[in-house]
């Protein structure tokens, strides 16, 4: 099991060998430290917490700074841990980088989805909308939400406006097709949650690899 830290550089089209246009997501991953390995003896299970592009001093907390300190690793913005097996064959302070994962992987990939503000329920959830006809008072409204006499109050996880997006998602079997060391990038197949510049995190997929 591989994992890294990156930001999602935007989307761009590359041709395979076969001269097949491939739509992919570039993210500039990486490098990142491991600042902490966690394991069953101390903490209750086996992780191990990585840290990503370096921040001032005086954006990081006191207990972080010991806490970046005790790994021998400079000020991180970003931390995260990842649950993988070989977890305890990683060091305290070793760097990881794209060289570490190899083409052709399945990946899953974890990023906060672009927020849409406040929205309808058309938008929001997909309903349809009311008659357009002249005269109509219910073209993109809501519709009954509540029986009168019974139940007469509407039940709580009813469908309705409210904010959209912003949430944590996550795509799975994502394929590697390019690693380019040289810039840190990885080139995905296809789209992956979040804006431009948004922190997501990739890790070797758990579901559904192909072992060659």
């Amino acid at each position: 099991m591989k994992a890294i830290l990156g930001k999602k550089i935007g989307m761009t089209q590359i041709f395979a060998e076969s001269g097949e246009v491939v739509p992919v997501t570039v993210i500039e991953a990486g490098p990142a430290v491991v600042t902490q390995i966690k394991t069953e003896e101390n903490d209750g299970y086996a992780a191990v917490q990585i840290g990503y592009e370096d921040t001032k001093e005086h954006r990081v907390t006191k207990p972080l700074r010991g806490h970046f300190a005790k790994s021998g690793t400079g000020l991180k913005k970003h931390m995260t841990e990842f649950r993988l097996e070989d977890g305890e064959s990683y060091e305290l302070g070793q760097e990881i980088t794209v060289a570490d994962f190899e083409e052709g992987k399945k990946l899953d990939i974890t990023g906060v989805s672009k927020g849409k503000g406040t929205q309808g329920n058309i938008k929001r959830h997909g309903h349809h909308r009311g008659p357009m006809s002249h005269g109509s008072k219910h073209k993109r409204l809501a519709g009954a939400l509540a029986g009168a006499t019974y139940p007469s109050r509407v039940f709580k996880g009813n469908k309705g406006p409210g904010r959209m997006g912003r949430e944590t998602v996550t795509v799975q079997n994502v394929v590697l097709v390019k690693v380019d060391t040289d810039r840190n990038l990885l080139l995905v197949k296809g789209a992956v949650p979040g804006r431009k510049g948004g922190l997501v995190k990739v890790q070797y997929a758990v579901k559904g690899q192909d072992d060659k």
